[in-house]
């Protein structure tokens, strides 16, 4: 198998990494990230301009990629510079308008694409650790449309979003894969009530209520009751992604930590010469290689036909990435010694992040039983 990626691929890479180098600098990141609004709207529509949303979809909806390489290829470079705009939920909402849409809703991909509309995925649950098919808000018919009533958690860039793509209950028992349906909601809707706040490793999240929200019958998206499958599919997606941005943080942590060992000099001689710190060193490049390794197998296999094919590959992924990240973690930090928990160094908002996105879209031990789930179906 060829792992070399095609050269519009390279030169996207390249056009992103070069402009989060130049323009979002680490200074810059953390005034954005830990800021009131936790993205700079400027910024966005820059990334745009240069195709770093339009990659994330097939030429079908407007963009001109949308294959499981070109989102790593865009997430990695994201991860690299710890980027904290809302590709996540451009991704995730693009995807299912994608796959389930009618041709009026999907005109929000076009929105999406040129940077114009922020989506946010609001799905999560206090409670459901994880648990895709948890849903207990409530979806009832009212006169001309529907009538949402519930709370979401943890809803990612949720108090930026202008469109809230909301999974809700028609039918079913709480923990029942049937009866899942997704309603597409603006933002401003009387009823959403949104409450913002800062993640830990930067970035925005918000808790969202929702009080009995009228929203029309064309805001259903896809069938009654069978919204399972295409939250499934976009959640992968999302998935992939966070796997990606994760090894592009680890790239970053793992060169500057073996950077550390070749100028931080005791007993007159670098710290890189010793023999034990050259060993783990040497381990930590392993688990990177292996990191990468489970980010192309995912991407690999996001487009399969074969479910079970491709929900373990990426819950293979993102236990892989869970496990690996904390250890980069860790062992960078304790390799450049105290100063690698100060604020000052970027090393310590890598290991935030990485810490982080083991919690995003399930963490490790929610895809190690995943997996062995989906391998006994």
């Amino acid at each position: 198998m060829n792992f070399e990626h095609t050269e519009d691929r390279r030169m996207l890479a390249d056009t992103l990494n070069r402009f989060v180098a130049e323009q979002y600098g680490f200074e810059t990141r953390n005034a954005i990230a830990y800021g009131e609004v936790g993205m700079e709207p400027a910024l966005w529509s820059q990334f745009a301009e240069l195709g770093a949303i339009g990659a994330l979809f097939p030429e079908a909806e407007g963009g001109f990629g949308g294959a499981g390489f070109d989102v790593a290829v865009v997430f990695e470079a994201l991860g690299r510079g710890l980027v904290v705009e809302p590709f996540l939920g451009a991704l995730v909402v693009g995807r299912a308008l994608a796959a389930a849409g009618t041709a009026a809703q999907k005109e929000h991909i076009a929105s999406l694409i040129d940077g114009s509309t922020v989506a946010a995925l609001a799905h999560d649950e206090p409670g459901s650790h994880y648990e895709m098919a948890r849903v207990s808000t409530r979806a009832v018919r009212s006169e001309g449309g529907w009538a949402l009533t519930g709370a979401k958690a943890v809803v990612v860039h949720g108090d930026n979003a202008q469109l809230l793509l909301v999974s809700a209950r028609t039918a079913g028992a709480v923990d029942s894969e049937d009866g899942i349906s997704l309603f597409l909601v603006p933002a401003d809707a009387a009823g959403v009530a949104r409450r913002g706040m800062g993640r830990i490793d930067g970035g925005r999240v918000a808790e969202i209520t929702l009080d009995n929200v009228q929203v029309g019958a064309d805001a259903l998206l896809g069938a009654e009751g069978q919204g399972i499958a295409t939250l499934e599919r976009a959640i992968g997606w999302g998935v992939l992604a966070l796997c990606a941005e994760a090894l592009g943080a680890m790239e970053v942590a793992k060169k500057d930590t073996l950077e550390y060992l070749q100028t931080r000099k005791q007993f007159g001689v670098p710290i890189g010469s010793f023999q034990a710190l050259q060993h783990r060193m040497a381990d930590l490049l392993l688990e990177v290689e292996q990191s990468r390794s489970a980010v192309i197998n995912a991407a690999a296999a996001i487009d399969s036909a074969d479910r079970t094919e491709r929900e373990r590959a990426l819950s293979a992924a993102k236990f892989t990435i869970g496990r690996i990240g904390a250890l980069v973690s860790e062992e960078s930090i304790q390799m450049h010694g105290g100063i690698g928990m100060t604020w000052e160094l970027p090393l310590s908002h890598y290991a935030k992040r990485l810490v982080m996105v083991d919690h995003d879209l399930g963490d490790e031990d929610h895809h190690l039983a995943r997996y062995m789930a989906l391998g006994r179906a």
